[in-house]
Parts: C-alpha cells; sequence; structure tokens
C-alpha cells in the first residue's frame, strides 16, 4: 500500500520562479512558499491551495498552471532530475522516473504502455491530483522533455480527466503541448513515438548517473514505510480476491474495524474503497502477467475474476491493452 500523496519542497519552489518571472508580490504566498524547505514533504492538499492561490494573481495568462509548469529545472525534482538528465536515452531516462518515483509523490503513479507506435505514460482517474496540480505536473514533464531532446516540440497525444475548460484555454493547452488535447478522459496521459526511446540525450553522464543512483537507492531506503493498517488491508486484500467479487463489509470484518472506519482511513490516503480495488487488481496483474507458469485464466481467478473474458475486458480498461498483449511486450523486454 502506498504513503499518502504529497510532493516535495523542491517542486513547490517552481511556484516561486513563476512568481519571479512575473515579478509579483505576493507577499502572502509567498511567505506560505517559504515555509517549506526543499527537502521536506508538502501534503498534496497543501500544493493544491498554494496553486489555487497562485492562478487567481493577474498575469493575463489564459490557463496559469502551464507556464508554472514550464518553470521547471532539475532542481525542482532532486536527485530524480539530475538522474534523469544524466541517463544516456530516453528510454533510460524514463525507467529512471519509473523507478524513483515514489522519492517525489510518496507513490508509485505513472505506469507505461505501448499503442502501436506511441508509447504512453499514463495515470488513472484515481490517481488525480486536481485539475490544477495535473496541469502542472504534465506541462512540467512535457517541460523537461524538450529540455532533454531540445529538437522536440509536439507531444503526440495528450489527456486530462478533468472537464475541458472555456474555449480560450482549451487553445491554450492545444498550443502549449502541440497537439489536440483531450479532456474527461478516462486517464491522464502524454504520448511520444516509440522511436524516441532510443534517442540519446545531450547531458549523459555515465559516471555521474551511477553515482546519482547510489543515492536515489538509499533515499528509497530511508522511505516511510506503510504503517500496519496498510499492510493489513493489503494482506486482506490479496487473500480474498481469489475467492471472487471483495465487499468492503468483508474486509473490514477481517481488519476487526467499521465499515465507516476503514472508508475514513481510506479518505486519510485519498483513496476510494472502488479506486482501490481497481488499483490493486492492476498492480497484482501486472505481477501475475510478468510470471510465465501462470496461465491467464489463473490470473484472472487469482483476482476474483469469475471468467477469464471478464478480467480481459476489466484490464483493457485499466490500460487499454489486453493480458495476452501486455504480457507478450514484457517479453520482448
Amino acid at each position: 500500500m502506498a504513503t499518502p500523496m504529497r510532493v516535495t519542497g523542491a517542486w513547490v519552489q517552481q511556484l516561486t520562479d513563476w512568481l519571479d518571472v512575473h515579478q509579483l508580490a505576493a507577499p502572502a504566498l509567498r511567505l506560505l512558499l517559504d515555509s517549506r524547505r526543499q527537502d521536506e514533504a508538502v501534503p498534496l492538499a497543501f500544493w493544491q491551495s498554494l496553486l489555487a492561490q497562485a492562478v487567481e494573481l493577474p498575469t493575463g495568462e489564459p490557463v496559469p498552471a502551464l507556464e508554472i509548469g514550464a518553470q521547471v529545472r532539475p532542481r525542482h525534482v532532486g536527485v530524480l532530475g539530475y538522474l534523469t538528465l544524466a541517463s544516456r536515452t530516453l528510454g533510460e531516462a524514463m525507467q529512471v522516473y519509473q523507478r524513483y518515483e515514489q522519492l517525489f509523490y510518496g507513490q508509485q503513479l505513472v505506469r507505461v504502455r505501448r499503442q502501436g507506435e506511441l508509447v504512453v505514460m499514463y495515470w488513472s482517474a484515481e490517481a488525480t491530483t486536481g485539475a490544477l496540480a495535473d496541469t502542472v505536473a504534465i506541462a512540467a514533464l512535457v517541460s523537461f522533455l524538450r529540455r532533454l531532446l531540445p529538437d522536440v516540440s509536439a507531444m503526440a497525444q495528450v489527456s486530462f480527466v478533468f472537464a475541458a475548460p472555456d474555449e480560450a484555454a482549451c487553445a491554450a493547452y492545444d498550443a502549449f503541448f502541440g497537439c489536440r488535447v483531450r479532456f474527461a478522459a478516462d486517464a491522464t496521459e502524454v504520448a511520444l513515438p516509440v522511436a524516441w526511446l532510443g534517442r540519446p540525450l545531450p547531458h549523459s553522464d555515465p559516471a555521474g548517473r551511477e553515482q546519482l543512483d547510489q543515492q536515489a537507492r538509499a533515499l528509497m531506503l530511508a522511505q516511510p514505510a506503510a504503517d500496519s493498517f496498510d499492510r493489513a488491508l493489503q494482506h486482506a486484500l490479496v487473500r480474498r480476491l481469489p475467492e471472487g467479487e471483495v465487499a468492503l463489509k468483508q474486509v473490514a470484518l477481517d481488519l476487526h474495524l467499521s465499515v465507516r472506519s476503514v472508508q475514513r482511513r481510506l479518505a486519510q490516503r485519498q483513496l476510494s474503497w472502488r479506486g482501490l480495488l481497481e488499483r490493486t487488481r492492476l498492480q497484482l496483474a501486472e505481477q501475475y502477467l510478468a510470471d510465465p507458469a501462470l496461465q491467464l485464466g489463473e490470473v484472472a481467478l487469482l483476482l476474483g475474476f469469475s471468467e477469464q473474458s471478464a478480467f480481459n475486458r476489466a484490464f483493457r480498461r485499466w490500460t487499454a491493452t489486453t493480458p495476452a498483449r501486455f504480457r507478450r511486450d514484457l517479453r520482448l523486454h
């Protein structure tokens, strides 16, 4: 189970840089920003509050969150940013991000899938950080990508789970990402041509990357472990899923808690019961599909599906691909 979502104090400093660019005094907002150390974990709700205050400032920008994200520099992402910059290829940089994303959000959010000639980085709807924070994050991701590959401008596709803004804002999104941006989508997505993955990066530094990798591994080991409730809930789900459809009431009984108590603790972790079930099933599915000894029908049963066809439909909804194709892609890599 993941820890509650948060960002780093270094990430929040993008907002300070944006204020400086626009020469905005904003004393109350700056006081809040200056109160956070770069190595401090910042609760997601606090970050969302800071952004809500920022976008109310008079800048004349149709979508201030895009320009806040565009301020991203490696220092805003800490060791993860410098590791990405030092990678040999874009594909290696993406692997680095997936491996150490927990240093940034406190959780593993991003997933990657192959979609024809595109590689898609995506976050489920349950993992959304809100319209403002999602916009800043994706704008920063694309801006960082353009820093890695200076000749890159347009993305193949970009999607957000929140509803479309007004016409002027939609035009600003399209112009920023260089493609027609989709809203009210099933997942937050950024798609790139697969051919880009092998491209060498201009700031590659193999020796420096090794040192940074060691530092990142040490930081990962220092991350706070899941608490007893998280572990007990995970064990209960893994045990119950093969029995079929899992009900919240059943799991609450397993944990010797009331249904309301479980719901309250999930809410503290910014999770819903349905979202937790979906995410747990997806995480387990990916683990089981990586084991060639398990047949697809067996994987379906382990995840609590009565038929493989139901598992196929659910997996396609989660990932836009089939379990069989997902397994084939794993073998190719």
